[in-house]
């Protein structure tokens, strides 16, 4: 009889939610079929195994920090070129107007259906970030950089001015409103930070991140990304080893460690990592300096293995679908194929011939 009562009172209640603020404002979990957590691939499959569900989860907050040139544009860029290849949707803010449009077309980026801003200031750029995603026609937006989010008043006043707090203040506002409607949409977004030191700290870790502390609660994944070696041909260098530490996750255990190749002028190495995974589940087998896969010798040394999957891209998808069979069993990859881009006058001419373009020697 208790128990009659208390669930009579619970439906009024719920019936005067719904009269007031309309249906749907309050629902049972178990009535949501779907319950899986979608996302959207980084374009490394070792990073995505380390989140844990398979990339960045669509409708929340990340937040990529790290030193300078240890790969942060680089890893964003990758995940714009991801979302594309899968039929969405990308706005890139780019906020300390250093983005290059021929490297992010060698990373896959297709540039033409990128949605560019450069702001003039803090308080414009977060604006444009939230009229995009409240459209409801974004799939991922990136925010290059938080510490060039300068706000308003800072840039009116003059060199030396004191303005305590106010990126944190204006960085608070905005996530408050951006979180609701990021998951409204389904939109993810993507903050890149830098590192800063604080002052005097004798013990402990000294470095911080600028833009307070409202971004470290308000997002979902937290990579913390750092060069670990150079990688090179003889003397030439060719790229860094990079460390992408996964500092917080709430959607998968977190603390995962995923090292990639970054290779200047081509990004993460897709098919450097499918070879050390490969090798890690016994997919391709090492002796010695020798690869071999599917009881075929494919090269004597990483290179050369390397070299193989890039010459034979069936051999290289087939491994690469065995892969996420093992990590993400029962999930299904699918690519929509590219629009094939109308090349225009200026993709005639010699200088902008994708055989001559000057390419970046480094990542961002």
């Amino acid at each position: 009889m208790e128990n009659e009562k208390r669930q009579a009172a619970l439906d009024a209640a719920l019936k005067k939610i719904e009269k007031n603020f309309g249906k749907g404002s309050v629902m049972r979990m178990g009535d949501n079929a779907d319950q899986e957590i979608k996302t959207v691939s980084t374009g490394s499959l070792a990073l995505d195994v380390a989140l844990g569900v398979g990339g960045f989860p669509r409708g929340r907050v990340v937040e990529i920090y790290g030193a300078e040139s240890s790969g942060k544009t680089t890893l964003a860029l990758q995940a714009v070129a991801e979302a594309q290849k899968a039929g969405g949707v990308a706005a890139y803010i780019d906020a300390e107007n250093a983005l290059d449009p021929y490297y992010a077309e060698k990373l896959g980026v297709n540039t033409d259906d990128l949605l560019l801003s450069q702001p003039d200031t803090g308080e414009q750029g977060l604006e444009i970030a939230d009229a995009l995603i409240t459209s409801g026609a974004i799939d991922i937006v990136v925010v290059d950089s938080v510490a060039a989010l300068v706000p308003r008043a800072e840039i009116e006043g003059e060199i030396g001015d004191s303005h305590v707090g106010l990126q944190a203040r204006l960085m608070s506002q905005a996530l408050r409103k951006l979180s609701g409607s990021l998951s409204k949409t389904n939109t993810t977004a993507i903050f890149i930070n830098q590192i800063r030191e604080k002052v005097g700290i004798l013990f402990g870790n000294p470095e911080t991140t600028p833009g307070g502390r409202a971004l470290k609660f308000y997002s979902t994944i937290r990579l913390e990304v750092r060069r670990a070696e150079q990688i090179k041909n003889g003397a030439e260098v060719l790229g860094n080893r990079t460390k992408i530490k996964v500092v917080k996750n709430k959607v998968a255990p977190p603390f995962k460690v995923a090292e990639v190749d970054m290779i200047y002028g081509e990004g993460i190495s897709q098919t450097g990592e499918l070879i050390d995974m490969g090798v890690d589940q016994d997919l391709v087998e090492k002796s010695g300096s020798w690869y071999s896969y599917d009881g075929e010798r494919i090269g004597q040394g990483k290179e050369n293995a390397k070299k193989y999957l890039l010459e034979h891209p069936d051999k290289k998808q087939e491994l690469n679908q065995k892969l996420r069979a093992i990590y993400f069993p029962g999930s299904i990859v699918e690519e929509k194929p590219k629009k094939e881009k109308a090349k225009s006058k200026k993709d005639k001419t010699p200088e902008n011939n994708e055989e001559t373009a000057v390419t970046p020697d480094k990542p961002i």
